[in-house]
């Protein structure tokens, strides 16, 4: 017994909870583990939907931890070039490069890194080296500076370096001192893009216009117009890891910008310019300007004034001083403040009061800058004078007021309202039938017929030619000129004698353009363009500008009467000047009388075309105040045929447009004019014989110059009211001398003050 008990006594006591507790931990700790292999399986999961869903955004993260070997950039679009109607370019972009500094990798081992790429950029560019050192070290962290100094390299600059680049670090590789082996030109890179680049520079700067430096935005002429369709879309390259993370690139290609075709012609566009700046040489204006025109479409073939400037260089202010910037702002100060304190007014003298003198010389930059990039032809107004005739007699042949055989007494002028209006020839011109009235280009005649056809059918007719109204060519800046006729309810007996040749209303010289082609090609009224179609990049044509036959204006036989007069207007009429060897030419002389009409000045033109017959071009001179002491040495119209003459001389042949009549070896009619700028020859009065031979009762000795004699025109300032005559502020970018530097403005489509200045 004892020795059972002590074996029981031995025995562990057995715990029938200790079994328990041991199931229930195993349950738990099961219960655990799932629970944690859930929250991983689910964690993993949603790990990789972010890694799958976001994975470009994953890989940038990566690479930027990386070192930033994610790389992104801009992929430059070309905009689209202007060409010629022959296909000549006249304004194209080319690839250019921009210096772009990583100052992070340049200075991760600035000792190897900074002083050889410094001294490269200093060898290839001739950069201030101190200059590019600080940059470095200044954005020491920034792994993009664009350096100022280093835009639109060439090809051959960026070649030159890279070059350089490879040699430089290709012998410190291979050189024998280990501390050299090290060194690097490190860091560099370029990134290009598209500059504008005008090859013909200042050719047909009016009506071309510019874009800013990188071609992105155009400024004024059809670069402005037709921004939207030489605008293109910037692409993209940018890089990423693939499943191996590996570094890949995918690149969203640019879409480059149409091309413009114009109506120009670039050949006739430089023989336009030779002969304005050949008048402006030798004897010069306030403005000579010139259109050439196809009258059968509304087609402008060339378009120049005396007021150029290299497209390539836009923005220069040469000629001006600091202080004529000065003054040229302050005005445009006054206008600022104005509008910007709801019309409260200042005096110029009170502008350093409220602006700074870099804001007033900024106003003045970009005043002299609207001026320089002004289109004459399109933005100013003047009062046109004489070949505004045709268009009275025109409305007297429509109106049936007129037969054509009508005879008038020119005494020398017409007293009507309070006023005794002169004609051009002081002492009259006797009896003249209507086609002798164009051929001499009698104010009195004009008069009369206006008094005929009446106010109300006169202003029918000057609305049927378009003036008044915009020609709606496509460049920007065209004139609003509403404001400058009279209307049937402010129009008097003596405004309407004034009107009928030319004088006491304004219009462009494009509105002039189009209502004369309406007449000399039997009536059809074409809207004035310059752009033939739109080409995308791939040579498919987008849109084509077809001609645009707005009305009709008179009918074929009153066109045909008018061709007619105008023909004997340059054989026998006030248009001897414009004559061309071996062509039948027909047009129209033109001197008018400017505001004030004490100052005695005038603008003088002629509106001509060529073939009689069947007129192909139609060519427009104006000359704004002739370089002569005002009276009447400025007074001839002969100055502006002249130039028409040899302009048409050349145009012609030039189009396939040959002679149609025939000529001695050697005639130049042009040369063979009488002497004293056109007048008929003293001697001619005394004899009474004319060159052929004929008596003057078989020929009337008619004048071969529209001349004003010396005297009181009698013509009156009136002049439509204005309602808009108040001077307005520009637009301009800022009020910073900075800005005006950098950043230009629209020209301003319409500028009263402007408008005041070129009325008459």
């Amino acid at each position: 017994m004892p020795r059972e008990a002590e074996r029981i006594k031995r025995e562990p006591k057995k715990h029938p909870d200790r079994k328990i507790f041991q199931a229930y931990m195993q349950k738990n700790l099961l219960f655990a583990f799932i629970c944690v292999a859930v929250l991983l399986f689910l964690l993993v999961g949603v790990l990789y939907r972010i890694i799958k869903n976001n994975n470009e955004q994953y890989n940038k993260i990566v690479l930027t931890q990386r070192q930033q070997q994610y790389d992104s950039r801009v992929i430059p679009y070309r905009r689209g070039d202007i060409v010629d109607r022959n296909g000549t370019y006249i304004a194209q972009s080319e690839k250019v490069y921009n210096l772009i500094i990583d100052a992070r990798q340049i200075m991760s081992d600035p000792e190897n890194f900074l002083e050889p790429t410094i001294s490269a950029l200093v060898q290839s560019f001739g950069f201030d080296a101190a200059e590019i050192r600080g940059l470095i070290e200044e954005r020491k962290d920034s792994a993009y500076v664009r350096y100022s100094g280093g835009r639109q390299l060439s090809y051959d600059q960026m070649s030159a370096f890279e070059q350089l680049r490879q040699e430089t670090n290709t012998a410190y590789s291979k050189s024998e001192d280990a501390s050299q082996r090290k060194k690097r030109v490190y860091g560099i890179w370029f990134e290009d893009e598209y500059k504008r680049y005008y090859p013909y520079d200042s050719m047909g700067c009016s009506v071309i216009g510019f874009a800013s430096g990188d071609g992105s935005s155009g400024t004024s002429g059809i670069e402005r117009y037709y921004n939207d369709e030489l605008t293109g879309v910037n692409g993209r390259e940018y890089g990423y890891l693939d499943e191996n993370a590996n570094l890949e690139g995918v690149i969203k290609p640019a879409q480059n910008g149409n091309t413009v075709v114009s109506t120009l012609d670039v050949n006739i566009q430089n023989i336009v310019q030779k002969y304005i700046d050949e008048w402006q040489t030798s004897t010069g204006s306030k403005m000579t300007a010139a259109i050439v025109m196809n009258p059968n479409n509304g087609e402008i073939l060339a378009m120049g004034t005396s007021n150029t400037y290299d497209l390539n260089n836009p923005r220069t202010t040469e000629g001006y001083t600091e202080e004529d910037l000065f003054n040229l702002g302050k005005t445009e100060a006054v206008a600022v403040y104005r509008r910007e304190h709801d019309g409260a007014e200042i005096t110029e003298d009170q502008v350093l009061d409220y602006f700074s003198r870099d804001d007033v010389i900024s106003y003045g930059t970009q005043v002299a800058w609207n001026a320089l990039w002004r289109n004459f032809c399109v933005s100013d107004t003047y009062e046109p004078g004489s070949p505004s005739k045709i268009f009275t007699v025109a409305a007297g042949l429509e109106e049936g007021v007129l037969t054509g055989n009508e005879a008038f007494n020119c005494t020398g002028y017409r007293h009507v309202g309070d006023h005794d209006i002169s004609c051009v020839v002081r002492s009259g011109h006797g009896i003249l039938n209507v086609k002798e009235s164009l051929m001499q280009s009698c104010n009195v005649c004009m008069m009369d017929m206006a008094q005929m056809i009446g106010e109300e059918r006169f202003l029918k007719y000057q609305s049927l030619f378009g003036f008044g109204d915009k020609t709606g060519i496509d460049l920007p800046g065209e004139a609003d000129t509403s404001s400058l006729i009279y209307t049937a309810e402010n129009m008097g007996p003596t405004d309407l004698a004034t009107n009928s040749f030319g004088q006491n209303y304004n219009c462009t010289m494009v509105q002039m353009a189009a209502a004369f082609c309406s007449v000399i090609n039997g009536g059809s009224y074409y809207e004035p363009h310059v752009v033939k179609e739109i080409i995308n990049e791939e040579g498919a044509i987008v849109e084509r500008k077809d001609p645009v036959l707005v009305r009709e204006t008179v009918s074929r036989s009153t066109a045909d009467f008018l061709i007619d007069a105008m023909f004997e207007t340059v054989t026998d009429g006030t248009g001897g000047a414009a004559a061309v060897a071996g062509y039948n030419v027909g047009g129209k002389t033109g001197t008018a009388e400017k505001l004030p009409r004490s100052a005695k000045n005038y603008l003088v033109s002629f509106a001509g075309f060529e073939p009689v017959e069947d007129p192909q071009v139609f060519v427009y001179v104006v000359i704004d105040t002739p370089n002569f002491p005002p009276g009447p040495e400025q007074a001839h119209s002969s100055y502006a045929s002249a130039i028409f003459s040899k302009i048409m001389g050349e145009v012609l042949p030039y189009l396939n447009v040959f002679p149609n009549t025939e000529t001695e070896e050697g005639e130049n009619l042009t040369e063979e004019l009488p002497q004293e700028e056109g007048l008929h020859s003293p001697q001619e009065e005394e004899t009474g014989e004319t060159q052929e031979g004929e008596t003057q009762e078989e020929r009337k000795p008619f004048q071969t110059d529209e001349f004003v004699e010396a005297g009181d025109s009698g013509v009156p300032e009136r002049v439509p009211e204005d309602p808009n005559r108040e001077t307005e502020a520009m637009d301009l970018p800022s009020s910073s001398a900075e800005t005006a530097t950098e950043e230009t403005t629209a020209v301003q489509e319409e500028s009263a003050s402007e408008r005041e200045e070129t009325q008459g």
